[in-house]
């Protein structure tokens, strides 16, 4: 099989899509990662919610024009005051169970996030209280991987139980943006739920017939990329991309010389590498990510704007689902569960 080429669609490509007719509330809504694959699926985000500043600030410089943007804290948005909507959306913020986190250590705890301060162990909850009040045909939510291992089955359990409480027919499974069209091992749990009195399963996505790589978003040209274990192999997806440049995690490419500044923010790439990085091989060279380079591997368009500085704008793609894995996550649940339940009334 010829391998397809790997082609992120533009943000104006996205404004361009014929619409479905469906619609979207998006709760915990970060930089709009989410809300831009709703979109290449054809949907309408109608509304959304980002109490963090960095991220709505972001969020508005790339939101549909019919957006409304809440930014007030999710603790204060009553369910009727959102409008009736198909799908409600949320990535409540998940500090608390990520692998790479101190898990249940800050639970119940005021803690430090993303320039805030707040609990958010419990926003799962506040999602579900949002989701009971409104009542759309369909949730769909996302969380990190920790959420199912160790201590946090225990919330995970939880929150299934909340949500089925809530009056939903809910399934959650592990789903790899790598295998839906982004070039990032990114693993994430995706709960979908249908309105118990639609009678009608949760869908998923099948996986693509190619599961995408460094090399695909990166190109030929490309020496490796670097993080903490070595040159990450080029025919294997990029590891996932944390919140924080100098997290453990911290990538930087092997690649032809003469990159010195990254053309959006002017920083210097060379900056901060480890002195047991900054070497060369044969022709390339050690150097940071651009920001077009993360886009790429991240799975977002290339023209998706990011504010802030260089670290902020890491930081925003670190936090979001990457589009095209919602945009295909959101097909499915508009093929076989909104278009069936439309043809059927």
């Amino acid at each position: 099989m010829t391998r397809p080429p790997y082609e992120l669609p533009t943000m104006a490509s996205i404004a361009s899509i014929e619409p479905s007719g469906y619609t979207v509330a998006s709760t915990f809504s970060g930089t709009g990662g989410s809300s831009a694959g709703y979109r290449l699926a054809g949907f309408d985000v109608v509304w959304a919610s980002e109490f963090v500043p960095a991220a709505a600030a972001s969020y508005r410089a790339n939101a549909s024009p019919a957006t409304v943007l809440d930014t007030r804290d999710i603790r204060e948005v009553k369910p009727d005051e959102l409008p009736e909507v198909d799908v409600l959306d949320g990535s409540p913020p998940c500090a608390g169970f990520s692998t790479q986190g101190n898990l249940s250590a800050g639970w119940g705890e005021t803690v430090a996030y993303s320039g805030t301060s707040q609990r958010v162990d419990d926003l799962f909850f506040e999602y579900a209280r949002i989701a009971e009040g409104l009542r759309p045909k369909v949730l769909i939510a996302e969380n990190v991987s920790g959420l199912v291992r160790g201590v946090s089955k225990g919330y995970f359990k939880l929150i299934l139980a909340r949500l089925r409480d809530a009056g939903y027919r809910v399934e959650a499974r592990l789903l790899d943006a790598s295998w839906l069209g982004a070039a990032q091992e990114r693993r994430r749990i995706i709960f979908v739920g249908v309105r118990d009195d639609l009678a009608v399963a949760p869908a998923y996505p099948a996986p693509q017939p190619v599961r995408r790589t460094i090399g695909d978003a990166l190109g030929p040209d490309y020496g490796g990329l670097v993080w903490r274990w070595g040159i990450a192999d080029r025919t294997r997806p990029c590891p996932t991309i944390q919140t924080s440049y100098t997290s453990h995690s911290e990538l930087a490419v092997l690649a032809p010389p003469g990159t010195d500044h990254d053309p959006e923010t002017g920083r210097d790439l060379h900056a901060g590498i480890p002195a047991h990085r900054a070497r060369r091989e044969r022709e390339h060279e050690c150097r940071r990510l651009t920001l077009g380079e993360l886009r790429a591997l991240a799975g977002f368009p290339p023209d998706f704007e990011l504010t802030g500085s260089y670290d902020q704008r890491w930081e925003r793609i670190g936090r979001a689902v990457p589009p095209v894995m919602m945009a295909a996550i959101a097909s499915a649940v508009r093929d076989r569960i909104l278009d069936p339940l439309r043809e059927a009334a």
